[in-house]
């Protein structure tokens, strides 16, 4: 690989990295206003297909960009991602300390109330997010080279699903029981949550693998890669 290509690879791993990290950490700031779409009356354990926190908008596509990085730049830059995630969000969470800790004053547009209302629960939604974001990252990274191993970098689809599958629930069941534990949720709400959540994230993982598709093909016709060639930066 010439240089202007080595460049380019490098601010393609930073583009991605800026997105992976803004994505995980707009999530966490967001997650307390919940939406609704109902593509069908079904009901499950009290909780409407679907009821979710729009936190869960961006956070599929931190699995996404994992997966792109997995299949390109290797296991090596896809867990160092995640790890810079981790700083970005717990960075994210002292500021939200620091701004709810200083009083607002009088003429303020925001009084202490209101931005307490919305940013109270941040720092318990960012380190419940956070404990369960680890464990399903760093699985969906160990079970999508498992299955790239295993198949000698053919059938993309099936890593990409078998891999994201196993971690959004491992991050929906984490992030649903640490926030009940913390009061931030209703128990009464668990499964419900739990299961339309997954859901909807397998509807996500399944309508983006197309995606994968199309960037995992761009960058083997730009760099020249085979199935099982990975760049290094």
């Amino acid at each position: 690989m010439n240089k202007k290509k080595e460049e380019l690879a490098k601010v393609i791993y930073f583009l991605l990295s800026g997105l992976f990290i803004t994505s995980l950490v707009v999530s966490n700031l967001i997650f307390q206003k919940f939406f609704y779409w109902y593509p069908t009356d079904l009901n499950i354990l009290g909780n409407k297909l679907f009821e979710l926190s729009v936190g869960i908008l961006p956070y599929p596509i931190t699995f996404l960009i994992t997966d792109l990085i997995s299949e390109i730049y290797g296991k090596k830059r896809a867990n160092q991602v995640v790890i810079i995630g981790i700083f970005a969000s717990f960075f994210s969470m002292g500021i939200l300390l620091m701004a709810n800790a200083v009083p607002a004053i009088e003429n303020s547009p925001i009084d202490d109330d209101t931005f307490n209302q919305v940013f109270a629960f941040s720092p318990i939604a960012v380190l419940a997010s956070m404990i369960a974001y680890l464990i399903a990252q760093f699985v969906d990274i160990r079970i999508y080279h498992f299955w790239k191993k295993l198949t000698n970098g053919q059938m993309l689809w099936l890593r990409n699903n078998f891999s994201t599958f196993s971690s959004q629930f491992i991050d929906t069941f984490l992030v649903v029981g640490l926030l009940s534990i913390f009061g931030v949720l209703q128990w009464k709400l668990f499964w419900g949550l739990v299961l339309s959540g997954f859901l909807f994230k397998i509807i996500v993982a399944v309508l983006d693998t197309p995606l994968l598709y199309f960037f995992v093909w761009i960058f083997r016709k730009t760099f020249a890669l085979k199935a099982t060639d990975e760049l290094e930066i």
